[in-house]
């Protein structure tokens, strides 16, 4: 009788994963490089607490998440008896890691300061603050993970990718642009070489990964100027900072962040949302690629990591990236998120990415932020019904609102603002007073209003007078449209004067809105034409 012969063990690495392991690492490093450059660039944090603090946890979120779906990767491939099973990539997510950096721990370290804590207290304050909000995130994601799918069918896609397509273009690509345009020799040149082999698909002289060799590229322009006298003013080369170990160990620093984390509820939940929504559509693609991977587990090891990163000290949200497709098409299979999360994880904590990041310029790390701003609107477009369009252009206004509300304290003296926040002028509500109404909250905002303008396209007009109204209850509590210059909820009794006149005008303007459209529902309804 033969025996029959045992199966080969599988190999933990092949030739595909090193290229599948320089472009996820490349990806994380230039997130990870931008919260730095925000946050020490544009706010003037402490560069001690961002290196030293801030990224040993959420790199160590970043290892906890490769590992776990390297070992999900593994078992599908001994289950199905296949050895091309790609595991699903994961690292920081660029949208929210960017938001987190530029609206809710850049102006909270303003903020801090202005009560009166000196720079580093109110940078320790800060940090617990991302450790809450990552903590929040993280549970939110735990418990959709088992409700995700429900979540996106009461949703058009239109809402949820529109909303982050405002981020995408308003913030995500005009802010880092100012940064780029600061060295414009360098930040320009590296721009137009991203744009060449990421947008035009151009081919470069030298093989290999196209945002590391821009990456390269840049960082030798940037330091061949200016050490030859022709960079931007200011050059300097920074100095060499000995790498040190961090561990990221668990802490309850996250329950002093708590309180003024409850205040960015409406930045943090849809931050959370999204990328369970993201979480769902990656999976599907892994699917379609030929890796079946039962989406609730993907979810869940995304929450799992967002929640171990936010309580050992992180302050950026892991998620599954949508290129699983593309690695596999690299002949990436499970060894590349191995490699990705040791080498994130472990530099992490030895100082490694940090050394990294701090040697990176800010005009070559701002470019590759202002490709994915014009990455994510692209394909919000091209992934939604074209008759939504407009819809998600009007979504895109109320980031427009946020980004002049945290401009304008520095362009505004504090004793101007208090003035041009309270003065009425005979020609309605106080101007500034609208503009941080419109902002804050303008991710939920975004949402309802494409998803409104959305289900009036489609002809569902009572489905756009729930929108509104949920418009209308979320306005009184100030969920969204805070008369809060600083976007905190509250009790609507407690309000008096002229926020509570803002506030129930706004509440008063969606229910108007949706009382119109109730009664217009009531004719017969005209069939929108199917897009062909």
């Amino acid at each position: 009788m033969s025996v029959p012969a045992p199966a080969a063990p599988r190999r933990w690495f092949v030739a595909g994963d090193l290229n599948g392991f320089f472009g996820l690492v490349v990806d994380n490093l230039s997130i990870l490089g931008f919260i730095a450059m925000a946050l020490v660039g544009m706010f003037q944090f402490p560069a001690e607490v961002v290196f030293t603090r801030m990224f040993p946890g959420t790199a160590f979120g970043v290892l906890v998440g490769n590992l776990l779906y390297t070992v999900m990767a593994r078992r599908l491939a001994a289950r199905t008896g296949r050895d091309d099973v790609t595991a699903m990539p994961l690292g920081l997510d660029a949208p929210t890691s960017i938001g987190m950096a530029l609206l809710v721990l850049g102006p909270a370290f303003v903020a801090f300061k202005a009560q009166g804590l000196d720079p580093n207290a109110a940078a320790i304050a800060t940090w617990q603050l991302g450790m809450a909000s990552l903590v929040i995130m993280g549970l939110l994601k735990l418990v959709l993970s088992f409700f995700g799918e429900a979540v996106t069918r009461a949703l058009p896609r239109a809402a949820l990718l529109g909303s982050i397509a405002g981020i995408a273009l308003v913030l995500m690509g005009l802010l880092p642009l100012l940064e780029t345009l600061r060295s414009p020799l360098v930040g320009f040149v590296t721009l137009g070489l991203l744009l060449y082999v990421l947008i035009a698909k151009g081919k470069l002289p030298v093989r290999g990964p196209a945002v590391l060799l821009a990456f390269v590229f840049g960082t030798v322009l940037y330091y061949g100027l200016g050490l030859a006298g022709l960079g931007a003013p200011g050059f300097a080369v920074p100095a060499w900072n000995a790498p040190q170990i961090v561990l990221p160990l668990p802490s309850l620093g996250f329950l002093e962040g708590l309180p003024t984390a409850m205040t960015y509820l409406p930045l943090l939940l849809p931050f959370g949302l999204l990328m369970v929504v993201g979480g769902i559509n990656v999976s599907e693609s892994a699917r379609a690629a030929g890796d079946d991977y039962r989406t609730r587990d993907i979810l869940l090891v995304e929450a799992i990591a967002t929640l171990v990163a936010g309580v050992c000290g992180g302050v950026a949200q892991t998620t599954p990236y949508i290129g699983q497709p593309a690695y596999k098409h690299m002949g990436a299979r499970s060894g590349y998120t191995l490699l990705t999360g040791l080498f994130i994880g472990i530099g992490g904590m030895l100082g490694i990415v940090s050394g990294l990041v701090q040697w990176l310029p800010l005009a070559v790390l701002a470019p590759i932020i202002v490709y994915v701003g014009i990455d994510i609107t692209t394909q919000a477009f091209q992934a939604t019904p074209k008759q939504h369009a407009g819809a998600m252009v009007l979504g895109f206004l109320p980031s427009a609102a946020y980004l002049l509300a945290i401009k304008a304290p520095g362009w505004i003296a504090p004793e101007q603002m208090v003035a041009m926040l309270t003065k009425v002028d005979g020609h309605g509500l106080p101007e500034l007073a609208v503009i941080f109404a419109l902002g804050n909250g303008f991710i939920i905002t975004s949402m309802l209003w494409i998803a409104t303008v959305a289900a009036m396209v489609d002809g569902r007009l009572r489905r756009a007078c729930g929108f509104l109204l949920v418009a209308a209850g979320l306005t009184v509590f100030g969920l969204i449209h805070s008369v809060d210059p600083r976007g905190g909820i509250y009790l609507p009794w407690d309000l008096q004067g002229l926020a509570r006149i803002i506030s129930w005008q706004f509440a008063g303007a969606y229910v108007a809105l949706a009382v119109l459209l109730g009664l217009l529902s009531l004719q017969k309804q005209p069939v929108p034409p199917r897009e062909a």
